[in-house]
């Protein structure tokens, strides 16, 4: 066994044990699938072992692969560490800020913000990732995270920087065909969007008394946009951010005194990378920024 190897083919390895495919590792790594496929080729010979059974579904891990992962991401860790120390000992308010937020909040919430920081922090860029996933900034998918979900991570810290209100709203248009909701139970005589296989809704029925099945919604998606899009249309009622009803005034609240469960926003960053100042600057302007805009 030749112990010396470099760190980008464990990182190979890990992306194509997570993923399951040389396909899922290069579209995480952002690299091309026979470049993967080399490294996991170099690293097995390197190691003098194999590491995945190639299936028809994919990549197998081997009994010596499952073996070998806690060390790798140990190593993995250890990288990461090291990056984010390089990363804390950057001096200015420059260079690029990571920032990952749910579909919603980066596309509709976000923009109007990013304009007016890109007036106070010229010198920074950003790079946005759209996704309801929770990433993880532990492995530096992002600097600064927007989530619902305060995360568990002791080396995260996490501030509460707001809540989304939610409400039921619909387009004038479908109002006027179809009439207004006077009462909860109105409700279900209305045409409703709702989830595909998420079941929020559903519970939040079933939590005001009443229980519904999903084919008593006439729209169902789970894609948040699509959804708004939907109440947009005049498909019917749907449940969305009181900050996005905001954008058109065609779109009006229903049953306005309804009582619904507010999301929380949990500003998130690293413990460690709040010491570079282009991150700190970043983090402490989108915690003064993002309640107004909410």
């Amino acid at each position: 066994m030749n112990q010396t190897f470099d760190w980008s083919l464990v990182q190979s390895f890990l992306a194509a044990l997570d993923q399951g495919s040389l396909l899922g590792a290069a579209r995480v790594l952002h690299a091309s699938q026979p470049t993967i496929g080399r490294h996991i080729a170099e690293l097995e010979s390197q190691l003098g072992v194999v590491l995945f059974e190639r299936t028809g579904r994919g990549l197998q891990p081997t009994a010596m692969a499952l073996q070998l992962a806690d060390s790798a991401r140990a190593m993995e860790a250890g990288a990461h560490q090291l990056a984010r120390s390089v990363s804390g000992a950057d001096g200015g308010v420059s260079g690029t800020v990571r920032i990952t937020a749910s579909q919603p909040v980066a596309c509709v919430l976000l923009p109007p913000v990013l304009a007016r920081m890109r007036q106070a922090l010229p010198e920074v860029q950003v790079e946005l990732v759209s996704s309801n996933e929770v990433t993880n900034l532990l492995r530096r998918e992002a600097d600064i995270a927007l989530r619902m979900v305060r995360p568990d991570q002791a080396s995260l810290v996490a501030k509460r920087i707001g809540a989304v209100k939610l409400g039921a709203y619909a387009h004038r248009d479908y109002l006027r065909r179809k009439g207004t909701p006077r009462q909860p139970s109105d409700l279900l005589q209305h045409e409703l969007i709702g989830n595909d296989r998420h079941e929020d809704i559903q519970q939040g029925f079933a939590a005001m008394g009443y229980p519904v099945d999903r084919q008593r919604f006439a729209f169902r998606t789970d894609d948040l946009i699509a959804c708004w899009e939907a109440v947009r249309a005049g498909l019917g009622v749907g449940f969305v951010g009181a900050y996005m009803a905001r954008t058109d005034p065609n779109v009006v609240p229903v049953l306005p005194t309804l009582a619904l469960p507010e999301l929380p926003v949990w500003l998130t960053v690293h413990r460690e990378i709040r010491t570079s100042r282009k991150i700190r600057a970043v983090y402490d302007f989108l915690a003064q920024e993002v309640p107004q805009a909410l």
